[in-house]
């Protein structure tokens, strides 16, 4: 059986839309005629609304307008709902509810697996409840792409992808059936199976329609998708950006989510990047300038004459990295250059025709030689593109940008900053230690800064022709020179779809990536979200030995601390081309203008600007190498399969068979006695504090999705489950089994909890008795006891990867409510959709303003019944030491606080479908 059918093509896989007669707006429904006679289809006809405010909305807003009038069936979508869209210059500031369905739905394996485990829960659930469980079925197109299981097991090796792949079958063939079942029996569901690339450049080179045919009526493409950097595609012109696993499954099955009218940033780019500079550089600036700025809960929209210099490749960059800038949206409208681009990705021409119609007639789309009419935006930014330079950032978050001249001063001053996210707090004793080893019978040294991990990597880069040629270059020059990256570096190449692997051997320079170690390891997700496998063991000695602050190197888009691997504590993220100069240093303490980067073959120090290629250089290989055929045939190979995938056996029966015994795939307990009539608001009485956070804590600190530590309560598991450590395989990959994964939550080692005052690590006090265990632990004993538990937090709590385990976790150790100075956007909807109650503290307070230590308990006083509570309502906390404070109730919106009566999202779709 092929693994999939071609996207565009898939009637059967449009959103199923009722285009009846009474529709609200039918007199809009116009023609759309093709350039030789009859017609593309129908479109509903945002001109013909004849409303002068539209022309003024920001391109994306439009999108959302198209949604909400193809949409309205006075029902969840209204005619109130559209007028609050076309008067979004008024509305939009007053923080107002609106529906939105998008086009279609997409996965990963990671969300993906946990996604479809609850989906044939709830079909349990419905038939418990004496319905039909087929109702639970997708109502609009999924694509599910598995890219989140390759593991950088095998590096500077011809056979490293094939052997890599092996392992990740033998690893995860119980994951796999059962994701090739669930697309067997749910309707609307395409799997892309293994070995095929990173979703979000498979989406943006093949699954991204642009505009879509349904049954004759055209619409824009739009979707929503369960990691975070669903954003990518918005480059594309494709509006997209990542939400909660059960958000997804509730808009799977056609729930329109509920979202609050975004404020949108206009951002003005100008000029042209100087010789030199990357898109990386570019988009690690916009980071840091956006978040300056800051864009949380909105749209930017980036227009000007900047746009038409930057290629789609470089835009998906900037897009891809909006969730680490904090906007929902880096949004870039439809032009020329994404016309060229569909063509070259192997679009048919008469596709990309009638995008361009549909676009145009439909005042979507952006024509650079025409004057430009003059919107309106809420805010607005600016950039002049020479003045950017060559940076990378580090070395705990993304936007914390360093040019690259002021690198090695920087990394200097984190050496002796106190610990936090520009510091180590080493010593200056210590600084200079030299930690030696022998790897392979020779003879080495680590110093602090010496880079063990260079990885080229994550979707973010190797979607874009112009950096990874650019690397490639890098090496070609470096080995012409007579530069070699030291053996004990793990090198890596990762591409995010097999277009790249054609390119460069087009190209010819692969080979030199392969004399540098960078061989190709797989193609999928892989040192970006941790799995960047083991460290010889002769290194990770020298490093835990000796207590070395050691680096990696990566081209990707997440550098939290114990993301990339336990024992790289500095993480920094570059350009593939400045990964693989890093590569060739060994170190980051380096000042690439003024010292050597290596010595040559003739005996004479060689320097960075020798090694580095000019933009013209990179352009006439990228012309030469990059070929529209090559993406056809790389997608033609995609819908046929792999031999691994093609050979999995799966059942046919449309309920599953839950294996008791499987540590991989586990019936989840949340409908488990569920009633017909919803529960209601729950109380939060005497709750003891489980932990007590400062700021930016992430979804990597709340549940990993890296290595499983011997030593953590998930491991324990697995061993009395006659797992062997070797097989116990990563957080991410087990996220079908809610037993493993409660366990994993707040299981990073590098987690800090002010109730162990100083301490890092995944532990906790049990408050009544004083004991110190890990959370699971203490989490249990509360459970146990029956007495309900909150986390205090600070700023930007949840940001990161839009895991749905991140809110699961915490629900399942009896969290009832988290109380931070502000929480990132997915978290907070999926913190609702699991009913755990957010909380803001008031502007200017927090934990440690109002004295609260984490060793009081609190109750929350919320109305018992759902309809005496409104959105973003003051709710009083009080103490049992007689402190009281007030909080905002981060229900956003009224349909929030329906989930929450229902005691969480899934329980609402069930008892509506019931």
């Amino acid at each position: 059986m092929p693994a999939c059918k071609d996207p565009v093509d898939r009637k059967l896989m449009a959103p199923q839309l009722n285009y009846a007669s009474e529709h609200a707006f039918k007199a809009i429904l116009t023609s759309l005629p093709k350039p030789g006679g009859g017609e593309f289809g129908k479109f509903y006809s945002l001109p013909a609304l004849n409303d002068p405010r539209i022309d003024r909305l920001p391109y994306s807003v439009r999108i959302l307008l198209e949604s909400a009038i193809r949409n309205c069936d006075n029902f969840q979508v209204t005619k109130d709902d559209v007028e609050k869209i076309i008067d979004w210059e008024n509305t939009s500031a007053k923080q107002v509810e609106i529906p939105f369905k998008p086009a279609r739905v997409l996965l990963h394996d990671y969300t993906g697996v946990p996604a479809v485990v609850d989906l044939a829960s709830m079909r349990d659930a419905m038939k418990n409840l004496g319905n039909d469980p087929n109702k639970i079925n997708p109502l609009v197109p999924v694509d599910f792409v598995v890219d989140h299981s390759v593991q950088v097991n095998v590096t500077r090796s011809e056979n490293a992808v094939q052997a890599n792949m092996e392992l990740e079958f033998q690893r995860n063939k119980e994951r796999f059936a059962f994701i090739k079942w669930g697309s067997s029996v749910f309707r609307n569901m395409l799997v892309v199976p293994p070995g095929s690339g990173i979703l979000h450049q498979v989406n943006l080179e093949y699954l991204g329609r642009v505009v879509f045919n349904n049954d004759g009526i055209l619409f824009p493409d739009s979707v929503v998708g369960t990691d975070s950097h669903t954003t990518m595609i918005d480059g594309l012109g494709v509006a997209g950006w990542g939400v909660g696993g059960i958000e997804a499954e509730a808009a799977m099955l056609g729930q329109s989510m509920s979202m609050v009218l975004p404020g949108v940033v206009g951002f003005r780019l100008s000029g042209k990047l100087q010789d030199g500079v990357t898109a990386t550089d570019l988009v690690l600036t916009l980071t840091q300038m956006l978040r300056n700025h800051g864009v949380v809960g909105k749209f930017v929209e980036f227009y000007g004459e900047g746009v038409v210099e930057l290629s789609l490749a470089d835009r998906a960059t900037i897009a891809n990295m909006s969730p680490e800038y904090g906007a929902t949206m880096g949004f870039f409208p439809v032009d020329h250059v994404t016309l060229q681009y569909l063509n070259l990705t192997g679009r048919s021409d008469e596709t990309v025709s009638m995008i361009e119609a549909y676009l145009r007639e439909n005042k979507m789309f952006v024509d650079y030689n025409q004057p430009q009419q003059e919107r309106a935006y809420t805010s607005y930014l600016q950039l002049d593109l020479a003045d950017v330079e060559p940076c990378i950032s580090g070395p705990k978050r993304p936007h914390d940008r360093v040019s690259l001249k002021e690198m090695k001063a920087d990394w200097q001053a984190c050496l002796d900053n106190k610990l936090g996210f520009k510091g180590f707090a080493v010593p200056k004793k210590e600084q200079n230690k030299v930690s030696k080893f022998t790897f392979q019978g020779r003879p080495d040294e680590l110093k602090h800064g010496s880079v063990v991990i260079a990885a080229i990597t994550s979707c973010t880069n190797t979607s874009n022709p112009s950096v990874m040629l650019g690397a490639a270059l890098v090496a070609k020059k470096a080995c012409e020179l007579g530069l070699e990256v030291k053996p004990w570096v793990k090198t890596s190449l990762a591409p995010g779809s097999g277009v790249v692997t054609k390119y460069l051997l087009k190209s010819g320079l692969q080979k030199y990536l392969n004399q540098q170690g960078f061989n190709i390891v797989g193609y999928g997700c892989t040192t970006c979200i941790g799995n960047s496998g083991e460290l010889d063991e002769s290194i990770a000695s020298a490093i835990s030995e000796n207590d070395i602050v050691a680096a990696a190197v990566l081209s990707g888009n997440r550098n939290f601390e114990g993301r990339v691997h336990p024992l790289t504590r500095a993480n920094y993220l570059a350009s593939p081309p400045l990964v693989v100069a890093y590569a060739l240093a060994g170190t980051v303490d380096i000042d690439f203008e003024k010292e050597p980067i290596g010595t040559g073959k003739d005996g004479k120090s060689v320097y960075f600007r020798e090694i580095w290629p000019s933009n013209e250089e990179i352009a006439e290989v990228a012309q030469s190498s990059v070929l529209p055929d090559m993406f056809k045939s790389a997608y033609v190979a995609i819908r046929k399969g792999n031999p691994m995938w093609n050979q999995l056996d799966v059942p046919a029966s449309t309920l599953y068979s839950w294996d008791p015994n499987s540590t991989y795939i586990h019936e989840p307990p949340y409908f488990k006695n569920m009633t017909v009539e919803p529960p209601g608001p729950h109380e939060v009485k005497d709750a003891y504090c489980l932990l007590n956070f400062g700021d930016s804590i992430t979804t990597d600190h709340i549940s990993p999705a890296g290595s499983i530590h011997k030593d953590s309560p998930a491991a324990k598991f697995l061993l009395q489950h006659g797992v062997d450590r070797r097989d116990f395989n990563t957080y991410g990959s087990r996220r079908g089994n809610d037993e493993v994964m409660a366990r994993g939550a707040f299981a990073n080692i590098r987690i800090v909890n002010k109730l162990l005052k100083g301490e890092v690590g995944p532990k906790t006090i049990h408050i009544p008795t004083g004991d110190k265990l890990n959370v699971y632990d203490v989490a249990m004993r509360y459970k146990d006891a029956g007495q309900d538990t909150i986390i205090l937090a600070g700023a930007d709590y949840g940001s990161g990867s839009s895991r749905d385990w991140a809110a699961k976790g915490p629900m399942l150790l009896g969290v009832k409510a988290v109380i931070a100075k502000s929480f990132e956007r997915i978290h907070r909807s999926n913190l609702v959709g699991l009913g755990i109650i957010p909380l803001c503290f008031k502007p200017e307070e927090d934990a440690d303003t109002l004295g609260l230590t984490g060793h009081e308990r609190y109750t929350i006083e919320l109305p018992s019944k759902i309809h005496e509570i409104r959105p973003g309502q003051d709710v009083t906390v009080t103490t049992d030491v007689g402190k009281s404070f007030t909080c905002t109730a981060r229900f956003d919106t009224k349909v929030e606080l329906e989930y929450f009566n229902h005691g969480g999202i899934l329980p609402f779709v069930i008892r509506n479908l019931s």
